[in-house]
């Protein structure tokens, strides 16, 4: 071969690509290609939400509400500090969908109780019994539901749930006195009768929550139980007459 065809099959060469393997040009093609798609999200949108009043439930009964925000929300789901904004609007927004997971709850537990006793003392009482037994399980879930300024009852789900647990409230009011009573239109007795026993058994609630109640338990015989209290209250008769009668 002479020194000009020597050239010249130098020149080919050097402007042939070279060929590589099947597996080393997938590599390269696999390195060079941009990644559209991330790790799979670990909800599904539809139950996001879902997952977000979870997480949020779980940041309130271990933190407090001081400690309850989007941000807090978004790291107890393990997703985007901005998916509780996108599914709630604001914190009032969150708070209003909590307090209404809240009541569906509290209702659920009271009606299940009532259902559940076989005697006509056994289902006067049970539906106090099992609002106390709620508030002591759910301490952080209970508080909210009754922070009227931090939530909007405007929301749908909030207005409904809440007005779900005052017509059980009256229905229960009403099976004691034997008559039926509407939620929407009350005689002044039967809102007496309604505020009386509401205020009672929230009353209680909230001093036995607050550890109010530890002084008189420690007056009572030992071994007396605050649920024995409760007992006592409900079953005993209002004895007296209004100041001024």
């Amino acid at each position: 071969m002479g020194k000009s065809e020597t050239k010249t099959e130098a020149v080919r060469l050097a402007r042939t690509p070279k060929k590589t393997s099947t597996a080393a040009s997938e590599q390269t093609r696999s390195a060079r290609r941009p990644a559209t798609a991330k790790a799979e999200a670990p909800y599904h949108h539809g139950a996001l939400r879902e997952a977000l009043l979870e997480a949020a439930e779980r940041v309130l009964e271990r933190d407090g509400l001081a400690g309850l925000t989007l941000r807090a929300v978004a790291r107890e789901a393990g997703v985007s500090h901005a998916a509780p904004t996108h599914h709630f609007g604001d914190l009032t927004g969150l708070l209003s969908e909590l307090a209404a997971v809240g009541f569906r709850q509290f209702n659920a537990a009271m009606a299940s109780a009532s259902d559940a006793a076989t005697t006509p003392l056994a289902c006067a009482m049970a539906r106090p019994k099992a609002y106390v037994a709620y508030a002591q399980a759910h301490p952080g879930m209970y508080g909210i539901m009754f922070r009227t300024e931090r939530l909007d009852y405007s929301r749908p789900s909030l207005h409904e749930a809440a007005e779900a647990s005052f017509a059980g409230l009256a229905n229960a009011i009403g099976a004691m006195r034997q008559e039926q009573i509407s939620s929407d239109a009350l005689t002044l007795d039967q809102a007496a009768a309604i505020a009386r026993a509401w205020s009672m058994v929230h009353g209680f609630t909230t001093l036995l929550l607050d550890g109010r109640l530890e002084d008189i338990l420690e007056r009572l015989p030992e071994g007396t139980t605050a649920e024995r209290l409760f007992e006592a209250m409900l079953t005993a008769p209002i004895t007296g007459k209004l100041p001024g009668h």
